[in-house]
């Protein structure tokens, strides 16, 4: 019922914004108070302050406001939303009684909750209790962040139990006000798989954390944001004599070269880093560098994302004489060569829950970069699962050729969402691939060369062509799945799924095989060895059947193949918690695998616009102010708000809309507009967009010009009409565009039929 009342009062008030716009009100001079809602500061909440605020939108008596008290849900804007709040104050009183809980939820070692912004709050205090926790223990300040139109809090190292809960207590003039806190329902979290060859020789806990999710006793914690990446302190033992306060990300890492210190430190990931953000890279090639004083460093190192929005943009991970690293749920985009890279004599080392995007735009079979996640020189008991990768090139390169052995990978439950190549391609090392989901897979699914033990288990094909290469053998030597000029690796197969609908589908076992051989050895059973009568073509390998060798392998529990694509695509698959926070659909070239490897020039613009909603944290850091994209523009340019009475065009402009439907351009006033990221993109001058203002009943474009104009206006791939009210006149484009001259003016785009507009242009004409 508060709901339909709140629609319905939204309705009143943006008609009543209409009514008294220009007219102004005789009023005492202001007096600051504490009473939210007070906007002329007489001490009371009436009628009076619903015209001032609504006046102050629309840039009449200004001066007279208290903006600590009209600011209501604490986004340092004033707004419909504000003025709302101040009616409900006036109808309803104690409205806002309790902090309301919008969503909280269990996950992998960690939970979350939501909660919508309560109006007298300046911060909030954030409170867990269950699992290792006996009592309610406060959050880490840097865990409760501003969403400007929620909040939100994350707590992480959580064992496994149902019976958690979190306390969002809202802080009232400086205190804690436990009156008005909310509480969740009991949650349940589980734990991450650790099955794998990560943990098989490693029993203190890969990374900063125990093998029960928590933290372990000593560790550090570090809070990192692009504000802070520089900047960032932590003491580091440096030498026998002490310790060193290293600042920012790279030096702190780096500190730990030396090899003195290995006190596990958590890196906890706040929204999102870009390369510029860093104090420096420790690798010109990739990025961060994790390098320990020699083979096999022990480190302790876990660098996570908190929560679902966490990423790195412009760098990549190379990983180099280490032990005991783990990477967990944040997303790599545009990585500068590889997104992560195990380089050289690294050992236990887990890669998890990551969403892995394209790299730099290159040339040829460089289009979307070069690696994803490549395990090689001497790298050793790795495990890489639960990720996504998405529409990847070069998705894994496991092993070079130097490699002095053993080398063991385990490699599961992965989702390869339109992805071309190396899931993995496997020189040397013994490699188990189980579980994996292969989503539409355009060249080759699992490529074995050079000596290689791979076993293949229980995973699911789905319109790949070559599910399974081995070098100049099968179909590799056919020449229609080439991959490889090198000499062969033996591929041991059992459990998978094809489902045989790629217009180029092929495989062969032993017992169907070519004139050319087989691409896998197929078992009855997954304890039944590979002969060792059976050779590679080239090179005369065997397979050296680690996975039956109970002193190598780990325990494991193998799903079904048939139930893999809903695990890795379930809540508790693969990528950043919820999948993240970008959001895409490929389209299925069901037919036509030799299409899908090309770049997608729609997704690539979309990981480059993105833009983190993360507004701060509250009580404290300031991230993104400015609303959901952060107060920039397309173009990375800071606008102040402003109104449209007060800002007129008189030079050439162009205007674009965000998510949300903000327009980037702050000469142009959207009313009652809502964006969209799936109503397909739009091309100008060489840029996609894949963001619009939906073309509403109620939705109006409100600009002014001083000279005449040419407007230019783009619709979506997705509509079929091109229309729009131009100043109240239907006015109808073709092939997306619509292009007519303007008279110097006030005008308004009103929608005519259903549409989505994704760019203005404006050009003089004088």
């Amino acid at each position: 019922m508060q709901n339909v009342i709140f629609a319905y009062m939204k309705r009143l008030i943006i008609i009543y914004c209409w009514l008294i716009a220009g007219i102004s009100y005789a009023l005492a001079d202001t007096k600051e108070t504490n009473i939210i809602g007070d906007v002329n500061g007489d001490s009371d909440v009436n009628v009076a302050d619903v015209m001032l605020a609504v006046n102050y939108i629309l840039g009449n008596e200004s001066d007279k406001l208290i903006f600590s008290n009209t600011d209501i849900n604490n986004d340092n804007t004033i707004d419909v939303a504000d003025v709302m709040s101040i009616v409900s104050i006036i109808l309803y009183g104690d409205v806002y009684n309790n902090v309301v809980i919008n969503e909280a939820k269990g996950w992998l070692e960690s939970a979350y909750v939501k909660w919508e912004p309560f109006p007298e709050a300046s911060s909030y205090a954030v409170y867990i209790r269950g699992g290792q926790y006996e009592e309610w223990t406060k959050l880490d300040n840097m865990l409760v962040r501003n969403y400007g139109t929620y909040g939100r809090a994350d707590m992480v190292g959580l064992k496994a139990s149902s019976d958690y809960a979190f306390k969002v207590v809202p802080v009232l003039y400086g205190k804690e006000d436990e009156t008005k806190a909310g509480t969740t329902d009991y949650l349940d979290v589980k734990n991450y798989s650790r099955e794998g060859f990560a943990h098989k020789t490693w029993t203190k806990g890969v990374g900063a954390y125990n093998d029960d999710g928590t933290l372990k006793s000593n560790a550090k914690v570090l809070y990192v944001t692009k504000n802070t990446a520089k900047t960032i302190k932590c003491s580091v033992k440096t030498s026998g004599k002490g310790t060193t306060e290293c600042t920012g990300l790279q030096h702190i890492i780096s500190g730990y070269q030396k090899g003195y210190d290995t006190t596990p430190l958590a890196i906890r990931i706040i929204g999102m880093l870009e390369k510029n953000d860093l104090d420096s890279i420790g690798s010109k090639e990739e990025g961060l560098q994790i390098k320990g004083n020699g083979k096999d460093s022990e480190l302790n190192f876990t660098i996570e994302g908190i929560g679902e929005d966490a990423c790195v943009r412009g760098f990549g991970f190379l990983v180099r004489n280490s032990k005991s690293v783990e990477f967990r749920n944040f997303a790599i985009i545009r990585c500068m060569d590889d997104g992560l890279s195990l380089d050289t004599d690294n050992s236990n080392i887990w890669i998890h829950h990551m969403d892995v995007f394209y790299g730099p735009n290159g040339d040829g079979d460089h289009s979307k970069g070069d690696g994803a996640v490549d395990v090689k020189s001497d790298s050793k008991y790795i495990t890489v699962n639960y990720c996504h990768y998405w529409d990847t090139g070069k998705t894994n390169m496991f092993g070079m050729k130097s490699e002095s052995g053993p080398n063991y990978i385990s490699y599961d439950h992965n989702w390869f969402d339109h992805s071309d190549s190396r899931h993995p391609r496997v020189r040397t090392m013994s490699v188990h691939v189980w579980n994996n989901y292969f989503d539409n897979v355009a060249k080759y699914g699992v490529g074995a060369t050079v000596g290689a033990s791979v076993f293949v288990e229980n995973n699911y094909f789905l319109n790949t062509q070559k599910p399974i290469l081995i070098s100049e053998q099968g179909t590799d030597a056919l020449g229609s799945g080439t991959f490889s000029g090198e000499s062969g690796g033996l591929v041991k197969a059992f459990g998978n799924y094809f489902d045989r609908k790629a217009k180029n589908f092929k495989y062969y076992t032993q017992n169907n095989a070519t004139s050319t051989g087989y691409d896998a050895y197929e078992v009855d059973n997954r304890e039944e060895q590979v002969p060792e009568s059976e050779k590679t073509r080239a090179g005369g390998f065997t397979y050296n059947n680690f996975d039956t060798d109970d002193s190598i392998m780990y325990p494991y529990s193998v799903d079904a193949a048939e139930d893999v694509p809903d695990i890795v695509k379930g809540y508790y698959g693969a990528g950043r918690l919820n999948h993240g926070d970008i959001s895409y659909t490929f389209a299925d070239n069901v037919g036509s695998d030799d299409q899908d490897s090309a770049y997608d020039p729609v997704l690539g613009a979309l990981i480059d616009g993105y833009k983190s909603s993360l507004i701060g944290i509250f009580g404290g850091e300031d991230i993104n102010s400015g609303g959901e994209n952060g107060g920039d523009d397309e173009n990375g340019e800071s606008h102040e708000d402003d109104d449209s009475e007060g800002t007129t065009i008189s030079s050439d402009v162009e205007c674009t809309f965000n998510q949300s439907g903000t327009p980037s351009n702050n000469m142009f006033t959207v009313v009652n507009g809502n964006g969209s990221n799936s109503k397909g993109y739009a091309t100008v001058n060489g840029t996609t967009y894949t963001t619009c203002l939906k073309l509403e009943t109620e939705t109006k474009i409100q600009f002014t010009t001083t000279i005449k104009m040419e407007m230019t206006l783009v619709f979506g791939s997705q509509d079929t009409k091109y229309t729009i009210k131009v100043d109240g006149v239907k006015k109808t484009g073709t092939n997306g565009v619509l292009s007519l001259p303007l008279e110097a003016g006030s005008h308004e785009l009103t929608k005519a039929d259903t549409g989505n507009l994704f760019y203005i242009g404006l050009r003089a004409l004088e």
